[in-house]
């Protein structure tokens, strides 16, 4: 008997099911959970209140990345709460014996950057984190998604999570990205098409030809966003590219152990023939590199076109999110997007962080200096070990040359956590994956960008179309 085909979804969920509920709730085992700062305090003290010990000390990782400073770390954390969690954090990992990363350790840098780098991901394995960017890790087949503060305890007592099993999205990609368009931009407009919502209680799978040239660091830029469209989980089937990304990582099998993981590994796959609850087409050779302008990441438009009139945006309650969001970014319908001048840039992450992300916008700035109105661009590399790589390689030179600033690794300004903000009014190019109000600081506004882009906007002070930069295609 033929079995009924499935979506690659089903083939990882269906693997996890400790026991099932009636009503579609299941009991779900938990392989791998990273653990940062600012989630983790509660459920250790949870733990502490019960007598509880971890179920399995060795399915945690933990690492500090939301609080760090990415300048003068030797001085340590100035802002008390910071230095609270980082210390409550390091002081939990030592009494419940979980593996941590500390913050002068060169492995150190943002979870989603750490967990992939260092083999800690793992195709079909499940992976959890208190943080909603988890989705990150489905680039490499993993059923990953983000967990709240209740659930991080529950995982560490009984490695165990109750969830209910999602619908399916499958978003076929064709075509080939022009010179100078990437992922990011690919990632902006599908949300841009299906809103912020559009994918709510589904998992992304991201599928179709365009997607076998792509890099698995492209794909965890996908995956990284599928959060914003309302997905729960985003996925990348397993193919050569993940496997030759794998081999040979700290927490990955070696020699037999490897190649027979591997054969494992290709397995997942969605079946031919299975079907999705929805699907989503597109042709990413039409896609032009995209700039957001509210405080939605659906609010975005190409950087060749204007800002639209709310009034064109749909139903009445989209026109008054529009309108809301022009105000407080300061904006007027019909203005060209390459019009809209910047005050800072910010390069790094767990979107845009990695040494692909660093190459790209290095490549932009080659030879060329940041605009003298632009207050501050800085770069911060998603962990110490792509800052090693990318100095290797000579490209912080370019940075610094450009009038960059080049910072050790953390969460930075992609969210105001630690010193790294903008000022009331202040408006950023910005690598990282949400553009709501305050994210990057009170009064704060932010436009969601590529790399390169935010390169080609310090250079100009202002958005560019950044094609032109690029002589050949790349993602």
């Amino acid at each position: 008997m033929q079995p009924f085909p499935r979506t690659l979804y089903d083939k990882l969920w269906d693997a996890h099911v400790v026991r099932s509920e009636p009503g579609g709730t299941d009991l779900i085992y938990v392989d791998r959970h990273f653990l940062h700062e600012v989630t983790s305090a509660q459920p250790f003290d949870g733990l502490r209140s019960t007598g509880r010990k971890l179920w399995r000390e060795t399915a945690h990782i933990a690492v500090p990345d939301h609080n760090v400073p990415t300048v003068h770390r030797a001085a340590g954390i100035r802002d008390e709460r910071s230095r609270r969690q980082v210390e409550t954090l390091m002081h939990n990992a030592a009494a419940f014996k979980v593996p941590v990363i500390p913050v002068h350790d060169v492995r150190q840098g943002i979870l989603h950057v750490v967990g992939p780098e260092q083999g800690w991901t793992l195709p079909g394995t499940s992976v959890v984190c208190g943080d909603s960017h988890t989705s990150t890790h489905g680039a490499l087949g993993a059923l990953a998604f983000g967990i709240g503060i209740s659930e991080v305890e529950m995982v560490l007592a009984t490695q165990c999570l109750w969830s209910r099993r999602g619908r399916t999205m499958a978003v076929r990609l064709t075509g080939t990205l022009q010179p100078g368009v990437f992922t990011k931009d690919v990632a902006l407009h599908l949300i841009g098409r299906i809103g912020v919502g559009g994918a709510t209680g589904h998992a992304i799978e991201f599928t179709g030809p365009a997607i076998a040239a792509w890099s698995v660091e492209a794909r965890m830029t996908l995956c990284n966003m599928a959060i914003e469209a309302g997905a729960t989980v985003g996925l990348v089937a397993v193919d050569d590219v993940t496997i030759d990304y794998l081999r040979g990582r700290p927490g990955v099998p070696r020699g037999d152990a490897f190649e027979a993981a591997a054969a494992a590994w290709r397995e997942l796959v969605s079946d031919e023939g299975a079907a999705y609850d929805r699907v989503v087409d597109i042709d990413v050779s039409a896609i032009a590199p995209q700039v957001t302008w509210g405080t939605l990441p659906d609010l975005v438009v190409s950087v060749d076109d204007r800002i639209p009139a709310p009034e064109t945006l749909g139903a009445e309650d989209r026109i008054a999110i529009a309108k809301s969001a022009l105000d407080y970014m300061a904006l007027a319908p019909g203005l060209p997007a390459s019009q809209i001048r910047i005050d800072k840039v910010f390069i790094g992450s767990c979107t845009n962080s990695r040494i692909e992300d660093l190459r790209a916008a290095a490549t932009v700035l080659r030879g060329r200096r940041v605009a003298p109105s632009v207050k501050l661009a800085l770069v911060v590399p998603g962990s110490g070990l792509v800052k090693r790589q990318a100095e290797a390689e000579g490209l912080h030179r370019q940075f610094i040359e450009a009038g960059f600033e080049w910072r050790d690794p953390g969460c930075s300004m992609c969210v105001a956590m630690n010193d790294d903000r903008l000022a009331p009014g202040e408006r950023c190019a910005s690598t990282s994956n949400r553009n709501f109000e305050g994210r990057q600081g009170a009064g704060s506004r932010t436009h969601l960008v590529s790399p390169a882009m935010a390169a080609a906007a310090a250079i100009a002070g202002h958005f560019v179309d950044v094609r032109p930069y690029f002589p050949e295609a790349r993602t």
